[in-house]
């Protein structure tokens, strides 16, 4: 029997999962703004202690490994690695696209003749980051930053019904107007990573965990604010 605790926090929910024998039995989320360094581990805490549970009694830990929000992304695997430390147990990292493109399974009513799955993540304006899958999860195309615009996945849309999921979907609605084209706004939840991460703990692809670094895609960039201090 695996025991996984799920962490994802590349956009702005904040989610935690407990998975027990392939089958989630505890979760928590909350959307409130720039709160993940002060949940996760609040949540994970919880999770635990409602189940008689501590972080030794677990097999995994794993956690969203990007892209998405540079912070978010570091609050992540900063309490996955340092769970991992302070148990000796191993860590675990899940795609956020894969992650998204698990989600799709929990959502009813979805066509059954979807042909390709494209799970968007945020990037500012007209940006994402995206790739293509299948509805099974197979991945088909590099993750890669793209610009949207009307002729964006003229090729996936001329073969079949395409989903784009993710917090990144809806405000390409506008401007990807192909009939076969269906969108679902959205973030990824700790309990879409259950299949992904069960599938990685039984195939022994643990990460170092002195030395995984999230995958965030674009180098992080700071700005100097306009602000006046004196």
């Amino acid at each position: 029997m695996e025991r996984i605790v799920l962490i994802e926090t590349s956009t702005a929910l904040c989610s935690t999962a407990l998975a027990e024998n392939g089958a989630i039995i505890s979760y928590r989320e909350s959307s409130a703004p720039k709160a993940h360094a002060s949940l996760t581990a609040v949540f994970i805490k919880e999770m635990l202690e409602e189940r008689g549970l501590s972080p030794q009694d677990c097999d995994a830990f794993c956690v969203s490994m990007g892209p998405g929000s540079y912070t978010g992304l570091r609050v992540g695997v900063s309490t996955a690695k340092g769970l991992c430390f302070g148990s000796g147990k191993p860590l675990l990292a899940v795609g956020t696209l894969d992650t998204l493109v698990a989600q799709t399974r929990e959502i009813p009513g979805l066509d059954g003749d979807l042909k390709y799955v494209i799970p968007m993540i945020d990037a500012r304006r007209m940006e994402v980051y995206t790739a293509v899958f299948t509805p099974e999860g197979k991945q088909l195309t590099e993750t890669a930053p793209a610009i949207i615009d009307e002729n964006s996945f003229a090729e996936q849309l001329e073969q079949g019904q395409c989903l784009f999921i993710g917090d990144g979907a809806g405000k390409c609605a506008d401007v990807i107007r192909h009939p076969n084209a269906h969108f679902i706004q959205c973030n990824p939840k700790a309990s879409a990573m259950l299949i992904p991460a069960t599938s990685a703990y039984k195939e022994k692809r643990f990460e170092d965990v002195a030395y995984f670094e999230p995958f965030y895609l674009k180098e992080f960039v700071a700005t100097v604010s306009k602000k006046k201090l004196f």
